[in-house]
């Protein structure tokens, strides 16, 4: 195949609802909440939330691909509305980049959420439903890529014609996102379990001018699940499957919380865990949460076929969130 195709072959991988075209995901799913279900907007311990995701994947043996988001939702008329029920909004930024930056996605989206306490029989009962707008965009430096009408018998010119007339730029999409989140908490436990839907409208999104291209719709099941172990431990566990364009994965593991800090003092939690992604990755995990700020490191042990490389693959992710008047009695919670 000569380099032409290469190109051609790829940019259909990335934009075609043929070629199994995907949104970005995270190994630190439980960190970016607003991209897994709007039903989480404004679900937070305390009244409102940073967040911010940096992704380098597969760097090594490819050119990477990088990620990078920023969010912030916020509960809203707390004082307006009864205390058993909570409204919130939200937005979320997101930049991803493919072939050292020739090929650049950018999204953004604005979620509102409702909760309503169902029952307090031995605990807190809550149903809650979201709603999101989100607008996308990608775009192809064609300057960064090489095609074979470009070459000169020395080298490469970029101001030459590619020779592909069915090459443009793609158009920017709306599409529309849903979901719903069922959360028990008492004392000790926190108990979350949700479903969520994105691009239920299936836009159109191609740069090979194909009007018959869109982007598959994407489905989410969650869950997690925290409690305390003793004064000192707090075991979070969690999970995500998502399906689209008949692609299915899900991500599983646990991570304990140890409490440097004794009871009535500053918040400071040291935390260590292991995720899998299912055929691709082992992933630890290892964070801190000091007072209303929280960081997470993880790595990716790949186990899929780029494993066996002889380079190879090295994926990162970083996360941090910031949380404003946290509220006073919690059960530490990735999700809030």
């Amino acid at each position: 195949m000569n380099i032409r195709l290469h190109i051609i072959a790829f940019i259909a991988l990335l934009t075609t609802g043929s070629a199994k075209a995907q949104d970005p995901a995270f190994s630190q799913f439980f960190s970016s909440p607003l991209n897994v279900n709007p039903a989480l907007t404004g679900n937070i311990n305390g009244d409102w939330r940073v967040i911010s995701n940096l992704r380098d994947q597969w760097v090594g043996p490819a050119s990477p691909y990088r990620t990078g988001t920023i969010s912030f939702d916020t509960k809203i008329l707390q004082k307006k509305i009864p205390e058993n029920s909570s409204i919130g909004i939200g937005g979320m930024m997101m930049l991803d980049q493919a072939m050292e930056g020739a090929i650049k996605s950018s999204y953004a989206s604005l979620n509102t959420s409702y909760s309503i306490q169902l029952a307090a029989d031995a605990g807190d009962h809550r149903l809650g439903m979201g709603i999101g707008l989100i607008y996308g965009n990608r775009r192809v430096d064609y300057t960064k890529l090489n095609f074979e009408e470009q070459f000169t018998g020395y080298g490469f010119d970029t101001n030459l014609p590619t020779g592909e007339a069915a090459l443009s730029q793609m158009k920017g999409y709306v599409s529309t996102s849903m979901g719903l989140l069922y959360s028990f908490t008492t004392t000790y436990s926190n108990f979350d379990a949700g479903v969520s839907a994105f691009h239920l409208n299936k836009p159109k999104r191609t740069v090979l001018e194909d009007p018959n291209q869109s982007l598959a719709p994407r489905y989410v099941a969650h869950m997690n699940f925290e409690t305390f172990l003793n004064d000192y431990l707090v075991l979070n566990t969690n999970a995500v499957y998502q399906n689209q364009a008949g692609t299915s994965y899900y991500q599983a593991g646990a991570a304990i919380g140890y409490f440097l800090s004794n009871e009535g003092e500053e918040n400071i939690i040291l935390n260590a865990g292991m995720w899998y992604w299912s055929k691709n990755a082992v992933i630890p995990y290892v964070g801190m949460v000091y007072k209303n700020f929280q960081v997470g490191v993880s790595y990716d042990i790949t186990v899929n076929k780029l494993s066996e490389a002889s380079i190879k693959p090295k994926t990162f992710e970083i996360a941090l969130i910031l949380r404003g008047a946290t509220e006073k009695e919690f059960i530490p919670c990735p999700w809030k």
